[in-house]
């Protein structure tokens, strides 16, 4: 049974894992603007799987298993690929503000997902919910305008990706721990950025001691953020914690504003209201109904 201290003290840990991802997202964002897309991919998958890996060794977690390859995880990782690659993407050629906003739809298509393709149950109440947020979503792409860029569009994907990276997950084996899973999880990032060499035909760029330290950053804001993370649902309630998650709008974009000087423009105030309401309020249909 968790106390309300329980819950404040997850809820600290979530807002502090969002402020990670968000700092991760900033240092990624930067890194494009002189490394290749492909070679950010590689670089930041290879050096968050090789630091789980020393966890997981750490633990004395095996690595290599046959729930390793369980067709939850192949599933998983394939969704991981494609949200990494496209959010990643998005974070080069798009604002950051927008690729931030956009994300924080994710769990709203997981629940439509699980509708879709689990046969779990949502009520028409939910439902309109979803669809007021992924309105939200249109809001802030506002295709009619001039201002409009496919490069937004990648944000979208990348969403997709990662709401089925997060179903999966949900059927992934209970024997992998998280170090494990965070392994194949930044593993699948490395092969992102390696599918990505070949399409973008770009060469790899030496690594001068700024971007070098801006790649580290990336890794270790990313892997404290996945910590965090993980010690934010394993302490308080879900129901208590989750809505917290939404606290990523704010330091994603403030680091908008204040490190790459973007506008933040009155779609994207609207759309991420619209996004957040909806998510807030699914979020207390499920808790009242546990509560029933």
């Amino acid at each position: 049974m968790k106390t309300n201290r329980d819950n404040l003290v997850g809820s600290l840990w979530m807002i502090a894992a969002m402020a990670g991802f968000a700092v991760e997202d900033s240092f990624v964002k930067a890194a494009t603007k002189t490394l290749p897309v492909a070679q950010v991919l590689v670089l930041f998958g290879l050096g968050g799987a090789l630091v789980f890996a020393l966890n997981a060794f750490r633990l004395k977690d095996p690595l290599f298993s046959k729930a390793v390859v369980s067709p939850p995880m192949l599933v998983r990782v394939c969704f991981e690929i494609t949200g990494r690659l496209f959010y990643v993407l998005a974070l080069a050629y798009a604002s950051l503000s927008s690729a931030t906003v956009i994300l924080q739809a994710t769990p709203l298509v997981v629940i439509a997902f699980a509708a879709l393709f689990m046969g779990e149950t949502v009520g028409w109440r939910r439902w309109t919910a979803i669809f007021v947020g992924l309105l939200g979503v249109l809001v802030i792409l506002n295709p009619s305008a001039d201002s409009f860029t496919w490069a937004s569009l990648l944000a979208v994907v990348g969403l997709l990706g990662f709401a089925g990276r997060d179903l999966a997950s949900r059927a992934a084996p209970a024997s992998l721990s998280t170090s494990v899973l965070g392994v194949y999880g930044f593993m699948a990032v490395a092969v992102a950025g390696g599918l990505y060499f070949l399409w973008e035909g770009r060469g790899a760029v030496a690594l001068s001691p700024v971007v070098a330290w801006t790649m580290t950053g990336a890794v270790g804001a990313g892997v404290l953020a996945y910590a965090c993370l993980m010690k934010a649902m394993r302490t308080g309630e879900v129901a208590a914690v989750t809505p917290f998650r939404y606290t990523r709008l704010l330091f994603g974009i403030g680091a908008a504003v204040f490190w790459f000087g973007e506008t933040i423009t009155a779609n994207m105030v609207v759309g991420s209201g619209l996004i957040v309401l909806s998510g807030l309020f699914i979020l207390m249909r499920g808790a009242s109904k546990s509560a029933a």
